[in-house]
Formats: structure tokens, C-alpha cells, sequence
């Protein structure tokens, strides 16, 4: 199968091209990011969109890869599940990429709560309900379901 053909001028054809790759040389970028980035007052949309629709057809742009990498950065900086899918969401990925992503990741969420609440509370349980609410405000907003976060800090109270 062909890659669409582009209806721009040989030059500017050739300048968001280069513009393109430029992005995708310093790191994967979703369509959507790259639709965003790639707009401008001059720029045709269908235009734009046959140049990205060239770019995942050469392999050169990959949400899949894209969630992947994002997927991988977000879990090492120790954010959750819920944040990841929707961060991804807002980038403009698939919700099934997005949710193969995570799968593929394989990580043990329940293990990534109990690094995240050590590295920021220590060892050492809730001392009250008021610090118990405050540990559980924060990993909610990295990113973690509800039901995890109180298993753990019920297994850290019975500690």
C-alpha cells in the first residue's frame, strides 16, 4: 500500500516534513502531539494529516510505541495506573493502546504503591486519621486505585 501523497508545495511539503522528523528523532510523539505541534497559520489540516498518515505508514510515528515509552517513564517517576491511562488519554492515545500499554508493562502495582508511600512517608504508620487522609490525597493523586491505597494503609495501621 501506497503512502498518501502530499498536495503542499515541494517546499513546504519538504520543510513540515523535516519538521516532523525533527520532533520524532527527540523522542515518540502521538498523533495528536504531533498534529498540535505541526499546526500553524500556514498549515493545511488535511495536509497534516496525510504527512502523519505517511509517517505511521513508513513506521517513523507509533502511538503504540509512543504509550509504550510513556508508559515506562511514567511508572519509573512512581505515578499509578489511573493517572498513566488518563495522561495518555489527554495526548490524544486510544484508550485500547493505551490499555495494552499497561498490560505489557507488567508491573506489580500493588509493589509501585508500597515504593512510592516508603520514599515519601517511610516505613512508619499513620499516626492519626488526619495523616492517614493526607497519605491517601497523595496517592490518589499519583495515580492509584482507592481499594489499593486502603489495603495498604490498613496493612500499615495493623503494623
Amino acid at each position: 500500500m501506497n503512502p498518501p501523497r502530499l498536495k503542499l508545495k515541494p517546499d513546504d511539503a519538504n520543510a513540515l516534513r523535516q519538521r516532523a522528523l525533527g520532533l520524532l528523532a527527540r523522542r515518540e510523539h502521538s498523533r495528536a502531539e504531533l498534529q498540535r505541534k505541526l499546526t500553524g497559520p500556514e498549515t493545511d489540516a488535511a495536509e497534516l494529516g496525510a504527512l502523519i498518515e505517511h509517517l505511521a505508514t513508513a513506521g517513523q510515528q507509533s502511538d503504540t510505541r509512543y504509550a509504550e515509552a510513556f508508559v515506562r517513564s511514567r511508572i519509573e517517576r512512581g505515578h499509578g495506573p489511573v493517572r498513566i491511562r488518563q495522561e495518555l488519554r489527554q495526548r490524544g492515545v486510544a484508550s485500547d493502546t493505551a490499555a495494552t500499554a499497561l498490560d505489557e508493562a507488567e508491573v506489580d502495582w500493588s509493589t509501585q504503591l508500597a515504593a512510592v508511600h516508603r520514599k515519601r512517608f517511610g516505613s512508619a504508620p499513620p499516626t492519626d486519621r488526619r495523616d492517614l487522609a493526607r497519605r491517601a490525597r497523595f496517592l490518589a493523586q499519583r495515580g492509584f486505585a482507592t481499594e489499593q491505597i486502603r489495603a495498604l494503609l490498613t496493612d500499615l495501621g495493623e503494623a
